[in-house]
């Protein structure tokens, strides 16, 4: 049995795509199928817009992971923890004591932000969340792709170009783009999924059903739905009045995956998801009597023992694509329409209102307040219109192919209110009872938005053999942004065949990333815990009053030059090395500044008279180079009247601040606009290396599988930098085992354990760490060990 995956480097199928993804990347990327374009099914390969239907080889890294494995055997019940453990890459932790973005798992390629990655469906692009990750050890101040409202079992495979890519694909493309390529197969199959945590918490219950059907004589229209219920995981120590580690979720989706001919060569195709996902994080906890958060954050009527607050948002999740392609005048021709919507609503519950308890008890009341509060909310739309044209033209040296097209995208972005006694002061007496719900207060009137900004982009792309040996690619692509102005990007890329076993590739490129409608507009007003004590801080949005006091400029797109040369080398049939050498330089990244407090001369009277002890912004600010290595070696070989498979995985890659640029009215004071801790999480919030080893042995109907993971050591910062300077975590290494067996060609049930080595993260001050626990949640985060059984049937 050989393991079923699409390497992009060589055709034929090596290592474990399912655990350490076909990392055998970058030579040549295969096809769904190779059928000629007058055929039914479209290819869409990353990275390249060849239209001629032969496989193509790529000047640039492309990883071409396979889901069938993971979505029917795999530890890991959605897909950004799938993708955490199969590409060296990618980086996906879960995140605890971090607002909201406890209940969306944020990724990214390379160590840069999730926002710096582009996400696609079927080779459209994906819109972005609505919420701004100001917390937590990862991407900090960025938004991004919610990869996990996508079904494992919806998918067929995952493309993932590890090179900068805006000239081809446009903003955010800059540590690279992932495309996940929908499944459409006939046939019907199902999952039942059960695992939990060995310290017997964090139960995961997974039901997914996928069926594809026929239409017509070449039409195929596929339909996936899942239920997740991911229970609460509690690491808390007993003295601990809180919770910490995974939220409680619940997903229910569905996702829809289409293609219809109209007739001739033209045929209309169409994908869609719908997710609603209820969720539950918890909050820092509050004293009891005695602790002194009695009256400023609790009162003795409601919790005289303490209580965490909850924030349960709900999450609305919507994309669609209806496009139509096919031939004309021998070009062809892709016009499609593209929907994105993401909607987060707060509801914090066993909470209250300190200030409103308060009053209540000055009137003669019992000193109470509601338990739970509408907070309000955001919500992000994305329209995108494309239209694209791609000919091949094999008479030209050794066939030239020639693209070019057009983008036109609108979004918009709102902050809604809460309701009154989320956010209202009432205590009008001044006796201490903090304004708003505890855990997290409400959106104010002030902070509301409506706005809405439009882009439009048109690029070229010219692909040229111009030996057998040698090949190039050309990009260049202009983007103008109604709110900010225009950007022009280009590539290059080459690839030269040495031997028939070795290849050389290599690129240069510039990028950009616009500033997101969220970063350029986020405001609120929440409760942060310095050093374990709660402060009240403002986050200001770019060229507001608050920002234009503290001397801030608006917010402007980020540049980048992307830079990267490597080898494929395949010595033998089942033996396959790659190896690639990048560099990422970022000109005025856009950062979470750090804390200007009330003793700011610009801006110190401006939050006294707002009762806040600091504020924070969303500033150009940092210059940065991030530079590593990929190296791949993968084998397969029969064994015992079996197949072994191998695969062997490894990024280490770093990212220095080159520079700070602080405005005339900040100069001498770069410590504040980046401080010394922010500045620890935009360099080593991913961290430096990551390694897989991953075997599969496969005999009959048995199916055995380890997968051995080393993540490296971490440096975050500290709040008070005493009695350490900063946070140091030691590398650690870990290992998933699974055992697989076909008791049908239709029916698999499989057993395995994730983490088996129990690995948690070194111990730190937990009045140092960002959520106030003993450690951050980085590595293989905060949960343990687990186990997991999964029963697969095709019917």
């Amino acid at each position: 049995m050989r393991l079923n995956i699409r390497p992009a480097a060589f055709l034929w199928p090596v290592g474990l795509a399912w655990m350490v993804g076909a990392q055998a990347d970058g030579g040549v990327a295969e096809p769904l199928n190779a059928a000629a374009p007058s055929e039914l099914e479209q290819v869409v390969v990353i990275g390249s817009r060849r239209s001629e239907p032969t496989d193509t080889e790529s000047k640039v890294p492309v990883d071409i992971v396979s889901m069938e494995k993971p979505a029917a055997q795999g530890a890991q019940f959605d897909l950004a923890q799938t993708l955490q453990y199969i590409s060296p890459s990618f980086n996906s932790i879960r995140q605890s004591g971090t607002d909201n973005a406890d209940s969306i798992d944020s990724a990214a390629l390379r160590g840069l932000g999730s926002d710096q990655t582009l996400v696609l469906v079927n080779g459209k692009r994906l819109h972005s969340v609505a919420l701004v990750n100001l917390f937590g050890a990862r991407n900090r101040g960025n938004t991004g792709t919610d990869l996990n409202t996508i079904p494992l079992l919806a998918i067929d495979h995952v493309q993932i170009l590890r090179d900068g890519a805006a000239a081809q694909y446009g903003s955010d493309a800059i540590a690279g783009v992932m495309n996940i390529t929908l499944k459409r197969n006939p046939g019907c199959e199902a999952v039942l999924g059960h695992g939990k945590y060995t310290r017997g918490d964090g139960q995961n219950y997974l039901t997914s059903a996928y069926c594809g059907f026929a239409v017509g004589n070449e039409g195929m229209v596929a339909i996936t739905g899942e239920y997740l219920d991911r229970g609460r995981s509690d690491r808390s120590t007993p003295d601990d009045p809180r919770i910490i580690g995974d939220s409680k979720i619940q997903n229910q989706t569905f996702y829809l995956n289409g293609e219809i001919p109209l007739g001739g060569s033209s045929y209309l195709y169409f994908d869609g998801g719908l997710q609603d996902r209820d969720a539950s994080g918890a909050a820092f906890g509050r004293g009891g009597l005695g602790s002194g958060d009695i009256p400023s954050r609790n009162a003795a009527a409601m919790y005289p023992a303490g209580f965490v607050p909850f924030l349960d948002p709900t999450i609305q999740d919507r994309h669609g694509t209806l496009g139509v392609w096919g031939m004309l005048a021998g070009w062809r021709a892709d016009l499609s329409q593209t929907f994105g919507y993401n909607r987060m609503q707060d509801t914090v519950r066993h909470t209250l209102n300190a200030s409103i308890a308060n009053q209540d008890l000055l009137n003669g009341g019992a000193g109470i307040s509601p338990d739970h509060f509408d907070a309000g909310g955001f919500a992000f739309t994305q329209n995108t219109t494309n239209l694209d044209f791609s000919r091949f033209f094999s008479g030209y040296l050794h066939g030239v192919n020639v693209a070019f097209g057009g983008e036109f995208r609108h979004e918009n972005y709102r902050i809604f209110a809460g309701e009154p006694g989320s956010y209202l002061d009432a205590d009008g007496a001044g006796v201490g009872g903090n304004a708003g719900s505890q855990g997290f207060p409400g959106f104010q009137p002030g902070d509301r938005t409506d706005t809405s900004r439009h882009s439009f982009a048109a690029y070229a792309d010219v692909e040229t053999d111009w030996s057998e040996r040698f090949s190039t690619d050309q990009a260049l692509r202009y983007e103008h942004y109604s709110d900010f102005g225009s950007a022009l990007t280009g590539k290059l890329a080459g690839a030269f065949r040495v031997t028939d076993s070795l290849r050389l590739r290599g690129s240069a490129s510039t990028g950009f990333r616009a500033p997101s409608l969220q970063q350029r507009l986020f405001s609120s007003t929440f409760t942060d815990f310095i050093s374990g004590v709660p402060v009240d801080v403002v986050f200001a949005p770019s060229g507001g009053t608050i920002a234009r006091a503290a001397g801030l400029p608006a917010l402007k797109q980020e540049e980048s030059r992307n830079y990267s040369l490597g080898l494929t080398w395949k010595p033998q049939d089942n033996l396959a090395l790659t190896l690639d050498v990048y560099r990422i330089d970022i000109k005025d990244r856009i950062v979470l500044s750090g804390a200007f407090d009330s003793s700011d001369p610009n801006i110190g009277a401006i939050l006294e008279r707002l009762d806040v002890g600091r504020a924070q912004f969303f500033v150009n600010s940092v210059d940065t180079k991030t530079q590593g290595i990929d190296l791949t070696v993968s084998h397969h070989t029969p064994l015992a009247g079996g197949e072994l498979s191998s695969l062997l995985a490894f990024n280490y890659g770093i990212t220095r601040v080159q520079s700070i640029h602080a405005p005339a009215s900040l100069a001498g004071r770069e410590n504040i606009l980046l401080s010394a801790r922010e500045r620890l999480f935009l360099e080593q919030g991913a961290p430096s290396s990551k390694a897989i080893l991953g075997l599969d042995y496969a005999h009959g109907p048995w199916d055995g599988n380890i997968k051995i993971i080393y993540i490296g050591a971490q440096t975050l910062g500290t709040y008070s930098g005493y009695p350490t300077p900063n946070q140091h975590y030691a590398g650690k290494a870990t290992a998933d085992v699974s055992l697989s067996y076909s008791f049908t060609d239709k029916v698999k049930l499989t057993v395995g354990a994730a983490n088996i080595l129990d690995q948690f993260p070194s111990r730190q001050n937990l009045y140092e760490t960002d959520n106030g626990f003993k450690y951050e949640s980085v590595q293989f985060g905060l949960n343990g060990s687990a186990y997991f059984a999964r029963l697969h049937v095709k019917l």
